[in-house]
């Protein structure tokens, strides 16, 4: 399954949505997309998964590694929606508690002003 990614920004918040599968294959268009993200301005990531089938290891590295490049520019990575079988990687990993994790992208504080959701 192909990776679909789009992103939209204003201010220093970059909304970055994924659909699809994030694995081997496509971890590297994913940290493609957030680091240029980060290069333009953002400070901050909000990654809407509400879309995302299935995230691996290396898509949750990806993830991690995003939010540490964030965390250093002063900013942070949410994630927003994922699916049961994407929470269930991050909750047998212990991972939904390194990551900020809301319900849908209203909840997010960080999406306030971004001129609201797709």
């Amino acid at each position: 399954m192909e990776l679909k990614i789009s992103s939209r920004s204003q201010d220093d918040v970059a909304v970055v949505t994924v659909g699809g599968e994030i694995d081997l294959y496509t971890a590297p268009q994913l940290r493609n997309e957030l680091v240029d993200s980060l290069e333009d301005g953002a400070r901050r990531l909000v990654i809407d998964m509400s879309r995302t089938e299935f995230c691996d290891s290396t898509g949750i590295s990806v993830l991690l590694s995003a939010m540490k490049r964030s965390r250093d520019k002063g900013g942070d990575l949410e994630l927003v929606a994922p699916k049961p079988a994407v929470m269930k990687v991050l909750e047998v990993t212990g991972l939904h508690e390194v990551f900020t994790i809301h319900a849908d992208l209203d909840a997010s504080p960080m999406t306030a002003g971004t001129g609201g959701t797709e």
